[in-house]
């Protein structure tokens, strides 16, 4: 019970840092589109990473390579750009998302959701290298445990803020008030472009 605590805990001081997927999440739940699916996915995916983190520090830790994480922040690089030209576009076409709540397909929701969870190098910092390097001293009783803690956490959170935008979305019930969401979000993912560029720039 002590290291599902410490693997909630712990989890949870990770994921509470606003980052690009958590922004999406909370997005998607102000729409009211595909939150479970989306909250779901987010949820389910920090399992799997948390697990093959704790997997890979117990047998193969000497394998490890930074040049896995420049090709994951060039694909997140790429990709945010992608959703800030599609954020622009929106921002300007007089959607009313409150209203159109089919704007976006399961497939398109699907991709999104997935892109902003496997294509985001802090992802895997946080649950692969940094819970499994944490873990890594732990009997494997304990990492299990550990293991577990943390997936509690990481489905808490998501389908918190997930179902909290959610309820709070019916009171954004206008054009003006999604205008200026989008154009946050534009601002949160260009700053973020911007860090994930000199990330890259400064690998070397």
């Amino acid at each position: 019970m002590e290291y599902l605590l410490i693997g909630f805990f712990t989890g949870l001081s990770l994921i509470l840092a606003l980052g690009a997927q958590n922004v999406f999440v909370i997005e998607q739940g102000l729409k009211r589109q595909y939150t479970f699916l989306v909250c779901l996915i987010c949820s389910i995916s920090d399992y799997l990473l948390i697990f093959l983190g704790i997997i890979l520090f117990e047998y193969f830790q000497s394998y490890f390579n930074q040049t896995i994480e420049l090709i994951l922040n060039i694909l997140l690089l790429l990709f945010l750009l992608h959703f800030i030209y599609s954020k622009i576009k929106l921002s300007f076409s007089n959607v009313d998302f409150s209203t159109n709540k089919t704007d976006e397909t399961f497939k398109s929701i699907l991709l999104k959701t997935l892109g902003f969870t496997y294509l985001n190098p802090h992802v895997y910092s946080d649950t692969v290298f940094f819970l499994g390097n944490f873990s890594k001293n732990f009997a494997l009783v304990n990492k299990i445990y550990f293991g577990l803690g943390a997936t509690i956490s990481s489905f808490l959170f998501f389908f918190t803020i997930g179902y909290l935008a959610n309820f709070l979305s019916k009171y954004l019930n206008n054009k003006r008030t999604w205008f200026y969401i989008n154009i946050l979000v534009i601002l949160f993912m260009t700053v973020l472009s911007l860090y994930v560029l000199n990330t890259i720039l400064n690998f070397y």
